[in-house]
């Protein structure tokens, strides 16, 4: 009986090893068109700046080994063994035909393989990330490569935010990441989300996969542009008799550049002595373990008691905008595998009031419920739900339960405010000069960068922003002048003046003194601004034309 069922599993052995992945179809004809070496476009990636991500060290998330003892041997037939590195694993399950010769493809491959560094930063940013990814696409027969598209799409970096108002890893717009079920709201962006947007990207990919007839060339460029770009293309390349492989549609720049860069990363990985090139050992295993929480949890609480760091908390679960874990769900967190049980464990033996931190307030004249939800962090909802108020309205005297950060706000480095301050405070170059700005009713992006003649996208990049996202009076800005500027029609230069206020002067005064207005002295000094009268002996910065029109 023993011989049977040895020879039964060795027959299925035999099978399994026998079943072969053909190919994919590329129609990929050779030169019919011409390519110019210009439409190759290099990657905006940060190559010359770190992230504060990259600052963040993993976790050796090893694995406790166990041994157990038996009583007698069993024989057990011996499975290949599995690659030490994930990118042995990724080079196994590749499906794109990589054997393609085109001058936008050459231009992405001299690119990467002169930027080794950066190729090494991607590579320990994925580490968090990559088995679960990889994981998620063999079971969804994807091929491999496509673990390598969130370097294309974000570099990895799962707070990447685009001017077009994508983001996350795998750079979800809203309206895609509203439609496969991606929350957005202001305790969770689903687009984060590892386990979410790796889920819904594998399903947007296997619908267009399937919709242009399994040509990954063109899933993937309808990835970037949208399927109507693409199938508008081919429709116009049919009516013309050309051929409608990728490289012979006419295409948005963009597009014409983002599928040769996976073609180009994923031949390096395939073969990285060839470019010179040395991957990034990243180990063939989880890094992180998903678990249920079970209600809402203070991310400070949660890394006291994985014993890890809060940005550890926050790089494994992208997803949460604020201080905790949203009310609403995904009630879970994904901690490092070897943090895990310990992790489990001591939730365990916390109540489930001691979750997340309660203050009493008591409701004062002049408060409404928007005002007390900015000054705690947190939101109109959260109070109503927490409070049971169905609408809006409170009275003096009344008290509220609020949930607030356990932990000093500012140690929430890598929440969404934080990020905002961080970004903003980081100056493009040493001779800028900082402007804080107050968004005011009627204002847009186009409107204050053309009062500071700047570009939008640069506006917008400097303060975390899509050119789309709504703009809201209040909303505090930065801007960053050169000392130096051109406007259209004065030739101007500013320089930096700190004033010393007068008896008798007001900011009216100093404005006319300095021909400036009043509004930009409020945006150039908030501290200032923010009072009602100036006293003799304030400071305040300006920024002075010293040449005039």
């Amino acid at each position: 009986m023993t011989y049977k069922i040895f020879w039964i599993c060795l027959a299925c052995l035999v099978l399994s090893a026998c079943q072969t992945t053909s190919k994919l179809d590329q129609s990929n004809p050779s030169n019919d068109s011409v390519e110019a070496t210009e439409d190759a476009d290099v990657p905006e990636a940060d190559t010359e700046q770190l992230g504060f991500i990259d600052t963040v060290p993993p976790v050796d998330s090893a694995e406790e080994e166990q041994t157990t003892q038996q009583d007698e041997p069993i024989a057990v037939i011996e499975k290949p063994k599995a690659p030490a590195d994930i990118w042995e694993r990724i080079r196994a399950g590749y499906g794109l035909d990589l054997d393609i010769d085109r001058p936008r493809l050459s231009s992405q491959l001299r690119w990467f393989s002169s930027h080794p560094s950066y190729l090494d930063r991607v590579s320990k940013r994925g580490e968090r990330y990559l088995y679960y990814i990889v994981e998620e696409l063999e079971k969804a027969g994807i091929p491999t490569e496509i673990a390598l598209l969130p370097i294309v799409e974000s570099g990895f970096d799962p707070f990447g935010y685009s001017h077009g108002r994508a983001s996350g890893p795998w750079q979800f717009i809203p309206s895609t990441g509203q439609m496969y079920g991606l929350d957005q709201t202001w305790w969770y962006d689903g687009r984060r989300d590892i386990i979410g947007s790796t889920q819904a990207a594998i399903a947007y990919l296997t619908r267009l996969h399937k919709m242009f007839d399994g040509n990954w060339l063109h899933a993937l460029a309808s990835y970037n542009s949208g399927e109507g770009t693409v199938l508008r293309a081919i429709r116009k390349n049919k009516k013309a008799g050309k051929p409608t492989d990728f490289w012979s549609l006419d295409l948005p720049k963009e597009t014409r550049a983002y599928v040769p860069k996976l073609i180009a990363l994923a031949k390096i990985i395939k073969n990285p002595e060839k470019y010179n090139y040395s991957t990034y050992f990243i180990p063939n295993k989880p890094y992180f373990d998903v678990v249920n929480i079970g209600g809402q949890l203070d991310l400070a609480q949660a890394a006291d008691m994985a014993e890890i760091s809060i940005d550890e908390v926050y790089l494994l679960n992208p997803g949460f905008n604020q201080w905790a874990t949203s009310p609403d769900g995904p009630h879970r967190l994904l901690m490092p595998i070897s943090k895990a049980k310990l992790f489990r464990t001591k939730l365990a033996e916390i109540p489930s009031k001691e979750r997340v931190t309660w203050v009493r307030y008591t409701v004062k004249a002049g408060d409404n419920l928007l005002l007390v939800a900015k000054q705690h962090n947190t939101t109109v909802n959260v109070l109503q739900n927490v409070n049971k108020i169905s609408s809006t309205m409170i009275r003096v005297g009344q008290e509220l339960m609020i949930p607030v950060a356990g932990n000093d706000i500012e140690s929430y480095t890598l929440s969404s405010h934080q990020r905002l301050l961080a970004k903003q405070s980081r100056a493009p170059n040493r001779n800028r000069i900082k402007i804080n700005y107050t968004v005011k009713p009627g204002d847009s992006l186009w409107l204050i960068s053309n009062k500071y003649s700047i570009d939008s996208k640069t506006l917008a990049r400097w303060n975390n922003m899509g050119l789309g996202d709504p703009l809201m009076p209040g909303k505090k800005l930065v801007v960053w002048l050169e000392p130096k500027a051109s406007e259209k029609s004065t030739r101007s230069v500013m320089k930096k003046v700190v004033y010393t206020i007068r008896s008798g002067e007001s900011l009216a005064v100093v404005a006319n003194k300095f021909k400036v207005s009043i509004n930009d002295i409020r945006d150039w000094n908030p501290k200032v601004g923010s009072q009602k009268y100036v006293q003799p002996g304030d400071k305040v910065t300006l920024l002075v034309n010293v040449v005039g029109g």
